[in-house]
């Protein structure tokens, strides 16, 4: 098994385009394909906050459509998906990104992409677990007794962090540092938490560098563990790459 697992998006994606194309993807057929079999990978949160959120939906369903790809939602992918689905949800901390590019759109378009993203979150599982229990991907990690299961407390640990139900100043959870603590044999590649190169403990690497936040957008690539990465056109926001 050969993967190219790929950060958080949010909607950044002309690097996300840039990346695949220095991993030697050809996008002649409208999305990227590998001549040698590889696929990508994707740790959640396709969407919000970056400029072409509705471009990355388009993109990773018709690869997992044909299964070309892997993904896992985030916590962003969560909430966009309960928009869908008309709960009530508050449209902030980059949904309203998403929400204004949808709104933009005709009638046909935006049903045409609201059936795509809800058709790729319900086909996803909460996470996967691939290559023979060697790689667990995962949007913000997973403690390796969750490994298997998919309780409630599961889906909230996948999807959000290991979360005190406190809060920082800033209004986001305060969370447990969990991969300090790993000690699984399998790989556990995730992000939801952006950092500015690729966190590496254990046997965890959070590969969410912060493309949104005018850092870079980061691949890794499976089995080798290499590292790409390429710099991103958003600007740069010190603040949101906190120290766990």
């Amino acid at each position: 098994m050969k993967l190219d697992i790929i950060g958080d998006i949010h909607g950044c994606f002309a690097e996300f385009k840039e990346l695949t194309l220095e991993m030697n993807y050809d996008w002649s057929s409208g999305y990227p394909v590998h001549s040698n079999g590889r696929k990508l990978a994707f740790v959640g949160d396709l969407t919000d906050r970056g400029p072409q959120s509705l471009a990355v939906i388009d993109v990773v369903y018709n690869l997992a459509a044909k299964d070309m790809a892997y993904y896992v939602p985030g916590n962003h992918c969560n909430k966009l998906y309960r928009y869908f689905l008309g709960n009530k949800v508050q449209i902030t901390h980059g949904l309203e990104t998403t929400v204004d590019e949808y709104e933009e759109l005709d009638s046909k378009e935006r049903m045409e992409i609201r059936q795509k993203f809800m058709e790729l979150y319900e086909k996803a599982p909460l996470y996967h677990v691939l290559d023979s229990k060697r790689l667990v991907i995962a949007h913000a990690g997973i403690r390796e007794d969750y490994i298997g299961k998919h309780s409630s407390k599961v889906k909230t640990f996948v999807l959000y962090g290991d979360i005190t139900g406190e809060k920082n100043p800033d209004g986001t959870p305060v969370r447990r540092d969990w991969a300090k603590q790993y000690e699984g044999k399998a790989a556990i590649v995730y992000g939801h938490t952006p950092v500015k190169e690729v966190r590496k403990i254990k046997n965890t690497y959070n590969i969410d560098t912060g493309a949104v936040f005018g850092n870079k957008l980061t691949a890794l690539r499976y089995p080798e563990m290499e590292i790409l990465s390429v710099p991103s056109s958003m600007p740069f926001v010190e603040e949101k790459f906190r120290a766990l």
